[in-house]
């Protein structure tokens, strides 16, 4: 089952979301995204999560070329999206960030997260 991050870009940085949930994870920093459903494409869902997510609109602009398998039978995707109306507004998370390129390390990524970095840097 794919899993899908998104990386959302404005003003050369890219939002970071603090988890809430599960517990193991509470605290931790991600690309905000969620469960890709039957029959969407990877751009669809992180479009419908960020707005689920964070009340904001994007257009996905790519696709990063790696996956990273989590708990089995989930595995990461992240799409590049540009922030294109509103503000991010966390519903789901406690807080977000914009990060630019070299603050990438400022915060606690979860481990899923974490092999894309380097990608993202590259589309900052």
């Amino acid at each position: 089952m794919s899993v899908v991050g998104v990386a959302v870009r404005a003003g050369g940085r890219v939002l970071a979301a603090r988890r809430t949930a599960p517990v193991a994870l509470a605290g931790r920093w991600e690309l905000p995204g969620g469960k890709v459903a039957p029959g969407e494409t990877l751009e669809q869902a992180g479009v419908r999560e960020v707005r689920e997510e964070l009340g904001c609109e994007v257009r996905c602009v790519g696709v990063l070329p790696r996956q990273v398998p989590l708990a089995w039978p989930l595995v990461l995707h992240v799409v590049v999206a540009d922030l294109v109306d509103g503000e991010p507004v966390p519903q789901e998370h406690d807080a977000v960030r914009w990060l630019a390129a070299d603050q990438l390390e400022e915060v606690g990524w979860l481990e899923g997260d974490r092999p894309f970095l380097d990608l993202v840097r590259g589309w900052l």
